[in-house]
């Protein structure tokens, strides 16, 4: 279970995962062992998978980014899941309810490239159709 602290330090890893522990720990009034501590308890419990970084705003705004819907025949989510996974400009991908079966995050830098890369999930045996939604704009992201 996740005390408040540990929401903090997630919130604040967050933000900058490259934060030293010094600083982390003067801003949340506890000492460096501490946060150090409890960062490696996050990571073994596997809370905390891994660090990654997030793009300046200037270079995401120049993406094209794009959500896929993808309805998948059945029996086939596996397939289509291992086949979309190398797909670098798919940032993330999700099973879902309703008309469609997975959701796949798009980013890509040109529209020929997004079309590529959705004719290219389309392509996957399994994938009986698609619809891309390109996102407009973004209003917040946390």
């Amino acid at each position: 279970m996740l005390d408040n602290l540990d929401r903090q330090i997630l919130d604040a890893l967050r933000a900058d995962a490259r934060e030293p522990t010094a600083a982390l720990a003067r801003r949340l009034d506890v000492s460096r062992s501490t946060i150090q501590h409890r960062i490696k308890r996050l990571e073994e419990q596997g809370i905390i998978e891994s660090y990654t970084i997030r793009l300046a705003d200037d270079f995401s705004r120049r993406m094209i980014r794009a959500h896929v819907l993808i309805s998948v025949s059945p029996k086939h989510a596996a397939r289509v899941s291992s086949g979309i996974k190398p797909m670098m400009e798919v940032r993330a991908l999700h099973a879902i309810s309703g008309a469609f079966d997975m959701i796949a995050e798009v980013a890509a830098e040109t529209m020929d490239a997004l079309d590529t890369i959705t004719d290219r999930i389309g392509g996957i045996t399994g994938v009986e159709r698609t619809q891309t939604l390109i996102l407009m704009s973004t209003r917040f992201s946390r």
